[in-house]
């Protein structure tokens, strides 16, 4: 399936799906070459060009062209371990309903084969083909996992400028969303407070293949994927480097950074609103709750929920808690390993339920400016700017997204 076998195996391998990026993925190409000869010399670089059976006339045709021109880019970058899988010509296709997860999956799995597992643990980068990286991209990768006890990483980012005034607003208030709602989620305390961006994730080889591997899912495959990689090996923040990727619209998948800035273009900010204070206040009193109440049964729990707020204790009931709580106090040993058993059932969709129920039902969400100061509040941080651009380089920096 890739282009040619390789001559040697890798410590590593940096997997990028291409759909239609002939004018983007040579920039991406371009800044990965600008990172250290000696590590570039040890990690595979591998393009999986990919389209389903459905897909365009356009898309077809510069799928085609990035094949044609991958030899050449692979020269012209001197880019010695660059190889592609052809996903996308005619009966090599992905099937109707599968994408960027499936890519991923073809691109992780093949890697799997062609890493050298004699020393270390190899590592599993992932990147998008619309997506800069900074010279000091391997090098950081490289000595966070060094050092590190978890198998994920997720990597700070930072949207690259937009084309336009409009653009840039859109893809301001975007970044801005997701950066508030994983700092609601370290305020609550979840141990799910970590960005899920493709572009920006990497784990060790072990930890893929303990997780079950890369998901199939058309849109979220980053969620899911480093969801279940923290409840195998666990996600840890890398820092030293910073990825950019493309703020550009796109209506490729149903949800995510492409959509939400096209919807915004096509229809005004209020296409994206935020996530009131108080939604992840109830979360956290939530998590703290069963922590500090584990050795009582499902009912009592519940009705402590129903104080916290009655939201809560009708989600609760929707999810099968009772049983579920029942279940895990029967199969742990010790409270240590109910609340780990707790975590990995209250993980990051069910708590991301939680969320919209709670603000599908009382708290409607707000407009931006109404939404950082409250969750600043909690530990004393302050920020002065109440401008989109100004609250989002607060959170870049408070993030480690500097750079």
């Amino acid at each position: 399936m890739i282009n040619e076998p390789p001559s040697t195996l890798f410590s590593g391998a940096i997997v990028i799906p291409s759909l239609a990026e002939t004018a983007n993925l040579p920039l991406t190409l371009e800044s990965l070459s600008r990172n250290p000869p000696d590590l570039l010399e040890r990690f595979l670089i591998l393009v999986v060009v990919n389209q389903r059976v459905d897909a365009s006339d356009a898309e077809n045709a510069d799928n085609l062209e990035t094949l044609r021109m991958l030899p050449f880019w692979k020269l012209e970058y001197r880019l010695a371990n660059l190889y592609w899988i052809d996903a996308a010509s005619t009966c090599k296709e992905l099937p109707r309903k599968q994408g960027v997860g499936l890519a991923r999956k073809i691109g992780l799995d093949l890697a799997l084969l062609l890493l050298d597992y004699r020393h270390d643990n190899p590592l599993l980068i992932c990147l998008d083909a619309d997506t800069m990286v900074q010279p000091d991209y391997l090098s950081a990768i490289t000595r966070h996992f060094a050092v590190s006890s978890a198998g994920g990483a997720v990597i700070p980012y930072r949207h690259r400028p937009a084309a336009d005034p409009a653009g840039q607003l859109a893809i301001d208030r975007y970044e801005l969303f997701l950066r508030l709602y994983v700092l609601g989620l370290e305020r609550a305390g979840s141990p799910f407070a970590f960005h899920t961006v493709g572009s920006a994730m990497a784990c060790t080889a072990s930890a893929y293949i303990a997780s079950g591997g890369m998901n199939r899912r058309l849109a979220g495959e980053d969620f899911y994927f480093l969801q279940q990689v923290h409840k195998t090996s666990g996600v840890a923040q890398l820092a030293g480097t910073v990825v950019h990727p493309s703020p550009r619209s796109s209506h490729r998948v149903p949800f995510g950074t492409g959509r939400a800035v096209g919807d915004m273009l096509a229809d005004g900010e209020q296409r994206l609103l935020f996530y009131q204070p108080a939604v992840f206040s109830i979360v956290g009193e939530w998590l703290a709750c069963v922590t500090e109440h584990c050795g009582e049964d499902a009912l009592l729990l519940q009705n402590r929920a129903a104080l916290i707020s009655p939201v809560l204790r009708d989600y609760l009931e929707q999810v099968d808690f009772k049983e579920a709580w029942e279940n895990l106090q029967k199969n742990s040993r010790g409270n240590a390993a109910l609340m780990q058993a707790f975590h990995d059932w209250f993980d990051a969709f069910r708590t991301m339920r939680l969320i919209h129920e709670l603000s599908d039902r009382v708290y409607p969400r707000i407009p931006p400016e109404e939404a950082l100061l409250p969750l600043l509040e909690q530990d004393g941080a302050l920020c002065s700017d109440t401008t989109i651009s100004g609250q989002l380089e607060f959170l870049q920096r408070l993030q480690g997204a500097t750079g």
